[in-house]
């Protein structure tokens, strides 16, 4: 009876597991398939299979649209952001974890606040603030605005991360005669890099997807980031679903890659994040 019960607790699971992983990818064949036909036949001829497939959208895409430099420009900004951000957020949440002085509590209480706070409601006086540093319609420029979400973020993720580390091998290596830095980075970087991998791979994703600071404060054309070239493929209450989904196609690519190769490293990060607060 047992066996019995557990093969049905195996086939509801499998089963489950069946449906959504449909339910994931649905979307994405979809997309991809839409991408690879003509308006007439997305149109006349609906099908989820690839009817009369071309790759005329993405020659257009990437020939006649130069989607390429779009590429380019969100890598520079999402790596480049990613980067800074990661570097700023090690040092401020070893500080705010291992450190004691006064409203450190408190200033861990505000950048959370500070990452909480709606991009819509920071436009207007990080417009200000990038105009007065002639740092507007820039990558430089957008990427000083994106630390402004990214950091918060990377910073609280950090923190439980750090906690996750036993305080006695800093406190042997300083016995030893190393200083609080070389601590850091010599003994406690290497045991946490899993949970930096993964704040890596979601601070990128958010500044590889975010589009309305970058609507914002990119105005040329040969400067915009994919999110916002795809979204100037719709034109009036003209859709070219062909091109908008190839260009989503486009897009998705290099952050699924970056999923792919750091998988482990982010299961990792997410079980030393959840040892401890």
């Amino acid at each position: 009876m047992l066996n019995k019960i557990s093969l049905g607790q195996k086939i509801l699971y499998y089963t489950l597991l069946v449906l959504l992983a449909l339910i994931i990818i649905f979307p994405i064949y979809y997309m991809l398939i839409v991408s690879l036909k003509m308006p007439r036949d997305i149109y006349r001829t609906p099908s989820l299979l690839p009817v009369n497939a071309t790759l005329d959208n993405y020659i257009e895409l990437f020939g006649k649209m130069g989607f390429l430099t779009n590429i380019r420009n969100s890598l520079i900004v999402a790596g480049a952001s990613t980067a800074v951000s990661v570097f700023i957020s090690s040092l401020a949440a070893y500080s705010l974890v291992r450190l004691k002085y006064r409203f450190r509590d408190t200033l861990g209480r505000i950048i959370l606040f500070a990452y909480l706070t709606p991009s819509a409601l920071l436009f207007i006086p990080l417009s200000v603030i990038v105009s007065r540093l002639n740092l507007g319609n820039t990558l430089h420029g957008l990427i000083f605005v994106y630390l402004t979400f990214a950091t918060p973020l990377s910073t609280w993720l950090l923190m439980g991360y750090f906690r996750s580390i036993p305080v006695d091998l800093e406190e042997a290596a300083l016995i030893d005669g190393a200083t609080r830095l070389v601590a850091l980075f010599r003994v406690v970087m290497p045991l946490v890099a899993p949970g930096l991998i993964a704040v890596s791979v979601f601070t990128f994703t958010g500044a590889w997807n975010e589009l309305l600071l970058a609507l914002i404060f990119i105005t040329s054309p040969d400067k915009r980031t994919v999110p916002v070239e795809v979204s100037y493929l719709i034109t009036g209450d003209v859709f070219r679903w062909g091109l908008i989904m190839a260009g989503s196609v486009a897009a998705a690519v290099p952050v699924m890659v970056l999923y792919y190769l750091g998988q482990r490293f982010v299961v990792q990060g997410l079980a030393a994040g959840a040892v401890k607060g």
